[in-house]
């Protein structure tokens, strides 16, 4: 059974970093995508940034690029989320979502795409 825990969120003053984790387990293979979403209030889920597990290649939205960094530990069962320079905007539910991959589409950051989900983190960005 793939179970996807997150942790690290919190409140934050803009400017500041804040660093997510999802702890993955329970992949028949070791290979997959890991991806993070985020949904604001009254906003549709947003993909921020995904990683494929084989060869720690990544993507990012283009409203996180150059302040977020999505990595994964040397065994491929945690994935982070470093984000910094947080803005109000970031202020968001952060989900970790993932799915079994061998290199095709791994970079796609649609929702419907990922069958495993973590159960959400708040992140707080204040001005």
């Amino acid at each position: 059974q793939v179970q996807l825990v997150e942790s690290g969120g919190g409140s934050v003053q803009a400017g500041g970093s804040l660093r997510l984790s999802c702890a993955a387990s329970g992949f028949i293979y070791s290979t997959k995508s890991v991806a993070w979403f985020r949904r604001a209030p009254g906003k549709e889920r947003e993909g921020v940034a995904v990683i494929y597990s084989g060869t720690s290649i990544t993507r990012y939205s283009d409203s996180v690029k150059g302040r977020f960094a999505i990595t994964q530990d040397n065994a491929k069962t945690t994935v982070y989320l470093q984000m910094n320079s947080l803005k109000p905007e970031d202020t968001a539910v952060y989900y970790c979502a993932a799915k079994q991959s061998y290199g095709g589409g791994w970079w796609s950051l649609v929702e419907s795409d990922f069958p495993y989900w973590g159960q959400g983190t708040q992140v707080t960005v204040s001005s």
